[in-house]
């Protein structure tokens, strides 16, 4: 790229390109003639001029789904019709080779930094962040967000959906707020949630940094991909009505398809009867489509099925219908989300934008998620917190109509997973091999690429976005952004491909790493190792240099389908050297696959939040993650609040409530009478209720509940207070040990989301005054005794 952000050959128009490498662009103070009298015919100065890139910039569109492997869009062969991805291909090209990290945060982390994952310190998930430079959780000042470059060169900037770069110590009210899409990410507007997932039926969302609620409730016909949607769609006519001279940068990552598997019934309805051939036959047929496609070469083998994988035949036949229902559920979760996706393609088109705009349909962040379980799940948090045994095959065969409605949080099963990564070994978590990582693109840009409906397959990477961006805008990679020295972006630009189908690739070595699982490429060539399984928590996990190292030939197997290591172990070696040397560049070292420690916030080196063993909350506080929240899991605690119960009423409402419709806890009224409700899993409601009213007046009312100890997730007896006296006694059999929600949260007056219990009644808002409310937690922990194997699944499974 010429200095000014021009391409060869052009003339660079921009009077300020060659002070673009430093953003923001310095103001010029005007040192001409000042005159004394403004009504001097002499008295001149220089018009204000908007900030905006070059002349020709296109506006930008980046989709990114989630957790959808490389064979599940008919767009590349699979079973879900995805017509919008399928018209942007023909009017623009497809990538088959175009590589992701195996796991959301750090591709999404990539994504927006041009940068490796570990090098902006998301080499996994947030959560398990340590203080190491490439495990951080944190982006580093010197490699800014490419919105906050193209902000800053006049763009308009806006994401949608899922932001999961949010360090755990910064998801409360107080932030700080700068890892947030509208902080240091760079984006003008954000309307989405913050997090690994979401239930699609009651979000916790937010704008900007403060919650808000859907406008409507699921038997209103709320979906949130749709939301997202018509959100962006909003934010597009406005953008083009008052500023039609600025492109925009839109980033639309709507969290669909990762679990829960949420779609309306008619969507999931029109696959009724496709999978009834099981994992192994659909990943036959997904092959052949793709040969057909041209997405795959017509010698590309489909790899074995691992044996930690049972076969469609071992499923027995009282599971078969459930599972198949799982598919059809996902397919129809998938099409609705494309559906949506081409509104907001439309609406771009509908004002006159589509043409010059660069769209990037990323078609998953990593490969199909393999943490369903063998089975499948009904409700995610069973198996979360290690009492998948519930869910029996009985069952889930009674529950199956309810897959995907409001009333499920549901998986499929890791069959359905590996099918959708074919033909590739592995899935989602596995960087070594390209079923984690090689995703489907389609990038469409009608004034700027000639070629339509071309297949391109030169290796390209998700740090290839950014820079692809900035050669596209004529705009310079930057050097000095708010005052920080930035080191180079790390990806490489593919506008080189866009009319060059045999164009030598340019991203001829790249490294790969995710929880021990560790790869190289370069120049065609892959040594991959796999450390550890998705779907297996408690596997001894081997040393680091035990691991069994493969090596492929791309040129000759391009789907890792025929392992060379014995036949060539001096090449296999040389890369093994390779993935080293990329690996101290990069930030991999030190390779942690270290588990209990990591989520120790002490041990790990990473600020916690909450700490302590008593937290005062106050009304109005709301959308409350569980980590801004004392952990009262596995051991005894009690709940305080001061109240007014205003003269004449009688008193309504949640006072405190924590998580949601498939596991939480909650004190409120009805009818004048304080209960406690513990809800387990969404499948059992353990109630305790005050024998007397709660009178008007002001009041404290306590719950104190003694845990029974000797263990995890044991139950407990509940005791009901007014004022110091006991009003109600009560028993909770069994507790969750490791987590409530993916999403729900902790709200003080009300319960926000999917309610913890449905005996509310019309409302939930509490109808006097809350002064407090304290929480306070005893010392006979037993979360020592949790394996540390079923907190990192909880975790990594979140993303």
């Amino acid at each position: 790229m010429l200095e000014g952000g021009g391409r060869e050959g052009e003339t660079v128009t921009d009077p300020t390109s060659r002070r673009r490498e430093v953003l923001p662009v310095p103001d010029r103070q005007h040192l001409g003639l000042v005159t004394y009298d403004a009504k001097d015919p002499d008295t001149t100065f220089p018009p204000i001029t908007p900030r905006l890139p070059p002349d020709g910039a296109p506006n930008v569109l980046v989709i990114l789904l989630d957790d959808v492997g490389f064979g599940a869009s008919s767009a590349f062969g699979g079973p879900a019709d995805t017509p919008t991805a399928e018209r942007l291909q023909r009017g623009g090209l497809t990538y088959n080779r175009f590589h992701t990290t195996a796991l959301c945060a750090p591709t999404r982390a990539a994504l927006l930094s041009g940068r490796n994952h570990h090098s902006v310190g998301m080499g996994s998930i947030t959560e398990t962040a340590t203080s190491a430079p490439g495990l951080s959780g944190m982006r580093p000042n010197t490699k800014a967000a490419l919105p906050m470059t193209l902000k800053l060169n006049g763009y308009s900037t806006a994401q949608f959906g899922k932001c999961h770069e949010v360090p755990p110590w910064q998801t409360s009210p107080v932030g700080p707020f700068t890892a947030w899409p509208t902080g240091e990410g760079g984006f003008e507007h954000f309307y989405g949630f913050i997090g690994g997932e979401n239930n699609q039926y009651y979000p916790a969302l937010y704008e900007g940094v403060s919650p808000v609620e859907p406008e409507k409730t699921p038997e209103e016909g709320y979906h949130l991909t749709e939301d997202l949607a018509d959100h962006a769609i909003d934010w597009v006519r406005t953008q083009k009505s008052l500023a039609p001279d600025k492109p925009f940068f839109l980033y639309f990552a709507p969290g669909a398809t990762h679990a829960p598997h949420h779609v309306p019934q008619e969507w999931a309805d029109k696959y009724i009867g496709r999978f009834a051939g099981g994992w192994d036959a659909q990943r036959e047929s997904i092959l052949a489509r793709q040969k057909k496609l041209g997405v795959v070469p017509a010698d590309a083998v489909l790899t074995a099925r691992p044996d930690m994988i049972p076969s469609w035949d071992d499923m027995s036949d009282e599971m078969k219908p459930v599972l198949e229902r799982q598919m059809e559920v996902y397919a129809g979760f998938l099409e609705h989300t494309d559906y949506h996706i081409g509104r907001v393609v439309d609406a771009i088109e509908e004002v006159g934008a589509l043409e010059n705009t660069l769209v990037y349909y990323i078609i998953g962040d990593n490969g199909a998620s393999a943490e369903g379980t063998i089975n499948g799940a009904f409700n995610e948090m069973a198996n979360f917190n290690g009492l998948a045994a519930i869910e029996t095959e009985e069952f889930m065969v009674h529950i199956k109509d309810q897959l995907g409605t409001k009333d499920s949080y549901n998986h499929y099963a890791v069959g359905w997973a590996w099918a959708m990564c074919s033909p590739f070994q592995w899935t989602k978590q596995v960087a070594s091999h390209w079923g984690g990582t090689r995703n489907g693109t389609i990038v469409h840009w009608p004034a700027g690429i000639k070629s339509k409906g071309e297949t391109r397959s030169q290796f390209t990477h998700v740090i290839d976005v950014a820079p692809t961006v900035l050669e596209a805008a004529r705009l310079p990679e930057p050097t000095f952004v708010n005052g920080v020295q930035q080191s180079p972006v790390e990806g490489t630009s593919m506008m080189y491909t866009f009319e060059d189908a045999s164009a030598p690739e340019r991203h001829d070595l790249q490294y790969f790493e995710m929880l021990g699982n560790r790869g190289i490429y370069y120049k065609g060539w892959s040594a991959v190792t796999r450390h550890s399984t998705p779907w297996i928590f408690n596997e001894t996990l081997p040393a680091l240099d035990d691991d069994v190292w493969e090596l492929y030939d791309g040129s000759k197997d391009w789907t890792q389908a025929h392992d060379l290591a014995k036949e060539m172990p001096d090449r296999l070696a040389s890369l093994q050297r390779l993935w080293l040397i990329e690996a101290v560049k990069y930030n991999v070292l030190p390779i942690d696959d270290r588990r209990a420690e990591r989520f120790s916030a002490k041990l790990a080196g990473r600020p916690q939040l909450v700490s302590g063993n008593r937290q005062v909350l106050f009304p109005g506080m709301k959308r409350l993650s569980e980590h801004s929240v004392l952990n009262i899991k596995n051991r005894s605690f009690s709940v305080t609040a001061a109240v007014d119960i205003p003269a004449g009423t009688s008193a309504h409402g949640v006072v405190i409530a924590q998580g949601g419709r498939f596991g939480g806890w909650t004190l409120y009224v009805k009818d004048g009478r304080l209960r406690f409700v513990y809800n387990l899993l969404g499948m059992t409601e353990f109630a305790t209720e005050s024998a007397v009213d709660l009178p008007p007046g002001k009041h404290q009312i306590r719950v104190e509940f003694a845990y029974d100890g000797g263990g995890l997730a044991r139950g407990g007896d509940v005791t009901l207070f007014h004022d110091g006296i006991p009003v109600g006694t009560g028993r909770v059999e069994q507790t969750q040990p490791l987590i409530f929600s993916a999403e729900e949260t902790t709200d003080i007056g009300d319960d926000y989301g999917m309610p913890v219990s449905a005996d509310y009644g019309v409302t939930s808002k509490f109808n006097g005054r809350i002064d407090v409310v304290q929480i306070e937690i005893g010392d006979d922990d037993h979360t020592h005794l949790i394996d540390p194997e079923e907190v990192a699944r909880v975790a990594i499974s979140r993303q």
